[in-house]
This record gives C-alpha cells, sequence and structure tokens, in this order.
C-alpha cells in the first residue's frame, strides 16, 4: 500500500464550501482535490493499492482528516470538481475519532497531523531531502504540504522523520506525487 498525505492549512472543515470556487471560499481546496487526483488515477484506471488523506486546518471545525482509498473509491472521476463533491459531501456528515465513510471510498474523521502520525510512519517530501533516485528503497507513505510551507509547529512533530526530494526546486504538492508515483512504478515494473 502506497499512501500519500497532504496538510492543507486554509482548507475549509465545513460542508458549506463552493463548488465554484475551491481556491477562495474552500481555502485552495483545489490543491487538495488535484493531490487526490495524482495519487489515484492512471489515464484509464485508478491506483487501487493507494490511499490518499487530506489533512484539513481551516475554519470553520479545524482538524478534520479525509481518507481516499483507490481501493473501495466510487464516484469519482478525474476533475477537481468531482473530488472537491466527495469532499464536501464528507465533511457535511457528523464524525468523531474514527473514520467514517460518506461515500464508497471516502472516510472522515476528527484529529489531524498528530493523530495521523500516530497511525503511520510518513516519511517527508521535501526539497532539502534524499533524492529519490538515489535511495535504495523508495517510501510507501510520504506527507507533503500544500502551497504554504509547513509550520514550526507541523516541522516539529516530523522531526527525525526520513526526508525525500523529488528535484532541486519546489514543485506543486500533485506534481510531487506524480514524479514519485513515477519513480515507484520504473523500479516496481523493473523497467529501470
Amino acid at each position: 500500500m502506497k499512501r500519500f498525505a497532504v496538510v492543507g492549512h486554509l482548507a475549509a472543515t465545513g460542508g458549506t464550501f463552493s463548488l465554484n470556487d475551491l481556491p477562495g471560499s474552500a481555502g485552495r481546496m483545489d490543491i487538495l482535490c488535484r493531490c487526490v487526483n495524482s495519487s489515484l488515477f492512471l489515464s484509464h484506471d485508478l491506483r487501487r493499492d493507494v490511499e490518499c488523506y487530506l489533512i484539513l486546518r481551516g475554519e470553520p471545525d479545524p482538524d478534520k482528516t479525509l481518507l481516499f482509498s483507490g481501493g473501495a473509491v466510487r464516484y469519482l472521476s478525474p476533475d477537481e470538481r468531482s473530488s472537491a463533491a466527495l469532499i464536501r459531501k464528507a465533511l457535511s456528515i457528523p464524525c468523531g475519532d474514527e473514520f467514517r465513510e460518506s461515500t464508497p471510498g471516502v472516510y472522515v474523521r476528527r484529529g489531524g497531523l498528530s493523530r495521523l502520525l500516530a497511525d503511520i510512519p510518513f516519511s517527508v517530501l521535501d526539497e532539502a531531502g534524499e533524492d529519490i533516485r538515489d535511495a535504495p528503497v523508495l517510501p510507501d507513505a510520504c506527507l507533503l504540504s500544500d502551497h504554504l510551507n509547513l509550520t514550526p509547529e507541523e516541522e516539529e512533530m516530523l522531526e527525525g522523520r526520513d526526508r525525500y526530494s523529488v528535484g532541486p526546486f519546489s514543485l506543486h504538492a500533485d506534481h510531487t506525487i506524480t514524479i514519485l508515483l513515477n519513480e515507484i512504478d520504473r523500479r516496481e515494473s523493473g523497467w529501470i
């Protein structure tokens, strides 16, 4: 199983945001939707062995974590609006400390980064990390941030974790996921 977690620092935590204004009213939800799509979609199929976690830290009710499971997700199309509609639906149902399914393969719970880190040993995708092309083994669980840098509090939670880089420049989160998955695909298929 491959896992990606993306911290959405401004991402709305209520189910009332507009699907017509994902960058604004939803707190850059467009970035998170693109990460879901990059994590799960192939050209004409889904990656069934991938999970994508979205850590929503925005208003009105932070922190919440959403999970998209590639092996179970239904009703997801490869566009931002489709992902956003599933996120909005998940945020509109009451949730507690355990994941609750809102639609097949989409789950929501209360809690944020510290809770997720206690469950899964994520590595960090960071420009200053070890180049993935030089790494003898690639991580199967990676965390990255949205358009904002990780906060000092988040960095403290991630202290001592392995860090990997996909290249010398800062890239969009969804592009970073695509590049890492490509490297994993190449290694797993014996293509390199």
